[in-house]
């Protein structure tokens, strides 16, 4: 009978022992993770899939790819300077599509120091911010040091943790949260590759004036990928003001709402700047749609 009795609280405290360990694990392991890939560099193009892929010279990989879609630009536009001049339609002049060419050709073949220097421009300007931070709160702005400056106020099990409790329904809120970020950020970080590989056919397709608009959806969408860095480095910088000391609830309350703006970062940037959304629940809701008919 008696053991009948315990078996409600034997049930919970089971369950606060997993979800405790669970988080107590998210939060020691999942923060460096996300400094990894939210705070990106030209160190990204040091990858030896990027580099085979892309090529090391203007004969390997998508480099001789793109070389030669050049060669096709030259002759389909030799062929219609030829047949504007019977069928009579308007057509760029040789000399603005040489010049082009000649901009094109050498953009095209420095792919990827041109991307180094806008990977590391974006780096330095988020950078800028988090030092600011630094010299402010003597301390790192980063998702690490934000981890270790919150852990005692609100992510503290040492005397116990109540999953059916408000703090412990919070804690669980946030680390969810959380763990929605680094798989939001990881997508980012998988896209700015691809977007990286996708740099060269971008420039090509300034040539015709057909397809001239690519390079202006990839400019908007590739600069919205890249500045949502910034954005989260000065999310963290209010974060970091803000005082975890005072009321623990009321810490537990806004650190959600900093993760919830995290998480939502690439969807403003979006419709701030136009381009594309690595929101994962956004994506997740797409997907629903698309298999219901149509977005």
């Amino acid at each position: 009978m008696e053991e009948a009795v315990n078996l409600p609280q034997t049930i919970i405290q089971s369950v606060n022992t997993i979800f405790s360990n669970f988080f107590t694990s998210l939060d020691s392991n999942i923060y460096s993770i996300l400094d990894d890939i939210v705070f990106i560099n030209s160190d990204v193009l040091n990858d030896s899939f990027i580099n085979n892929i892309l090529g090391n010279s203007p004969t390997s990989g998508l480099l001789l790819l793109c070389n030669s879609l050049l060669f096709g630009f030259i002759l389909y536009y030799l062929i219609s300077l030829i047949l504007s001049h019977i069928v009579l339609f308007k057509l760029q002049t040789p000399y603005q599509f040489v010049c082009k060419l000649i901009i094109v050709s050498i953009l095209v073949n420095h792919t990827y120091d041109i991307c180094a220097f806008l990977l590391d421009l974006n780096s330095n300007i988020s950078l800028g911010i988090r030092s600011i931070g630094e010299d402010l709160f003597e301390s790192e702005i980063c998702f690490s040091a934000l981890e270790s400056r919150i852990n005692p106020y609100i992510s503290d099990f040492s005397n116990s943790f109540n999953l059916f409790s408000i703090q412990g329904f919070l804690k669980s809120f946030s680390s969810v949260g959380i763990l929605n970020l680094v798989l939001s950020y990881s997508l980012r970080y998988i896209m700015i590759k691809v977007f990286i590989l996708l740099f060269p056919f971008a420039i090509i397709s300034l040539l015709n004036e057909t397809t001239s608009y690519f390079v202006k959806s990839y400019i908007k969408s590739f600069i919205s990928l890249l500045f949502s860095q910034s954005v989260v480095a000065l999310i963290l910088l209010i974060t970091f003001s803000l005082d975890f000391t005072n009321n623990i609830l009321f810490s537990q309350v806004i650190f959600i709402g900093s993760i919830y703006c995290l998480s939502r970062v690439n969807y403003f940037m979006k419709e701030l700047m136009g381009g594309i959304t690595t929101t994962v629940y956004s994506n997740a809701s797409n997907l629903k749609a698309l298999f219901k008919g149509g977005f």
